[in-house]
């Protein structure tokens, strides 16, 4: 993300004030993915079968509501006053969520809100990561897959300070109405930067939170209650239209119970105390509600029907099992695959394991008591995802490693080294995915590393064993989903 985009058209002291402001933009995007609590539950499972992940009731709620909560509401309570925001000159040039008001001259991905005190605030919202420009249409619901957190080191807690310092001495209602928010990201800004752009780093994000927040009341504490791992351990956004099909969230399938507290999870960012918790809680059903209203993007280009017409049957021979059936009829299986037989990246997975102790907040905190709890249960490999719109929702895999579906289907021909254009890549309506260039070694933070631990392209082998043209007729059915 590049904030702001004509920054150099500012004076020294504004590109100055504007820089940090993009560095806080970028550190508060990770907050609003889907955040993935990490810890250890001992269950026993068959390391050679998949496992199937039983269904959870639902609240419900009133779609319309949900809309207008995500898109205007203040589920994150804090963030910069209006003016100070406005100084970064970004502004909403298409009103793609037609706001009014001062939400019509913002961008989508961020809300205006009222604090306490009656300061105008500027907040980001899901939509920065929920939410891409593609084909200059913007898609609710599809995974923002050109983030960029490579900066991360630079969001430090000096940067926090300066700006706590400016607002001090120029206006100390607007200090106190966004200190709260500076606070927050000051401390946990130095925990974050991800080796490439492209990628979200949320399960790093929501360990630094939890360690800062009392379980039951939520309160902030200013000294890390628990150890934080040293890795950044990144993850690709799914496409939240696939959630209506799922009986638990989160790649690992380990966000089990309430899909609502899931949700509000980014409320942890800003959020001053439990009862402030419950009154999020209580309009989050209503987002629910409109997020199984979603549907991906229809394909824009000519299908060949015949051959999609055969590779729906490879599919349903090969790859239903798994990933289940379309259409009329159809049906998703909700199954785990273990370690032995999916093959990837085990990073993530791993990471829930090996730090036990954000479990053990997880299903001891406020998220996981009253009527409507929250669990967290681990598991040793990942989910089969369902598949619809997967045409749009490049690159694959949960690490974002591959660019392609014929590379996905073809593990031979997966680069090591891959980079795309940015801001706005080309995409690949042959091979379905982004246009990349491929790199002989590794070239820093704006070329995918395939090498590195996390960012690993092995696994899911499954289309190796299908010819070329029984490879190409799958993708020319899986652009129908």
């Amino acid at each position: 993300m590049i904030w702001p985009p004509n920054a150099l058209s500012l004076s020294g002291g504004e590109r100055n004030m504007a820089m940090k402001y993009r560095l806080l933009s970028a550190l508060v995007i990770i907050a609003l993915a889907s955040i993935h609590f990490i810890g250890r539950q001992v269950t026993k499972y068959d390391p050679g079968k998949p496992v199937p992940i039983p269904k959870t009731a639902q609240r419900t709620g009133n779609a319309a509501k949900g809309y207008t909560y995500l898109t205007t509401g203040d589920y994150v309570k804090g963030g910069l006053p209006l003016e100070i925001f406005q100084m970064g000159k970004l502004k909403e040039q298409n009103n793609y969520l037609h706001r009014s008001g001062t939400n019509e001259t913002i961008p989508y991905n961020f809300t205006a809100i009222t604090a306490s005190n009656g300061v105008q605030l500027v907040a980001p919202n899901c939509l920065q990561c929920h939410a891409q420009l593609f084909n200059d249409s913007l898609v609710i619901g599809m995974g923002n897959s050109l983030m960029d957190f490579t900066a991360g080191d630079q969001l430090n807690a000096k940067n926090m300070g300066l700006l706590a310092n400016l607002l001090k001495a120029n206006s100390p209602a607007k200090y106190e109405a966004a200190r709260n928010f500076i606070q927050v990201t000051g401390t946990i800004s130095p925990y974050l930067k991800t080796a490439v752009r492209g990628v979200n780093a949320a399960d790093r994000l929501a360990a630094v939170l939890v360690a800062h927040r009392d379980p039951l009341t939520l309160q902030w504490r200013d000294s890390a209650s628990m150890p934080i791992p040293d890795e950044v351990i990144p993850s690709d956004v799914p496409a939240w239209w696939l959630l209506k099909k799922k009986n638990a969230m989160f790649y690992n399938g380990f966000g089990r119970g309430d899909f609502g507290r899931f949700l509000m999870a980014s409320n942890l960012l800003t959020v001053s105390d439990s009862s402030e918790a419950a009154e999020v809680d209580k309009k989050i059903s209503d987002v629910l509600a409109y997020l199984y209203t979603l549907e991906p993007p229809k394909y824009p280009e000519k299908i060949n029907t015949k051959l999609a017409r055969k590779g729906e049957s490879v599919f349903i021979d090969n790859c239903s099992k798994c990933h289940g059936k379309y259409g009329a009829g159809g049906e998703y299986p909700n199954l785990l695959v273990p370690a032995a037989i999916i093959k990837t990246d085990s990073a993530l997975y791993s990471s829930n394991y090996q730090n036990p102790q954000f479990v053990n907040w997880f299903n001891n905190s406020w998220f996981s008591l009253g009527d409507h709890p929250a669990q967290l249960v681990p598991y040793s490999g990942y989910i089969a995802p369902p598949l619809d719109g997967i045409w749009c929702t490049a690159p694959y895999l949960h690490n974002g490693s591959v660019p392609t579906l014929e590379a996905l289907l073809n593990s031979k021909t997966r680069p090591t080294y891959w980079s795309r254009d940015y801001p706005k890549p080309a995409y690949n309506y042959t091979a379905v995915g982004w246009e990349y260039k491929i790199h002989d070694t590794p070239a820093g933070n704006t070329v995918y590393n395939t090498t590195l631990k996390g960012y690993g392209n092995y696994g899911h082998y499954f289309g190796d064993k299908l010819s070329a043209p029984e490879r190409e007729a799958v993708i020319e059915y899986l652009k129908t989903l």
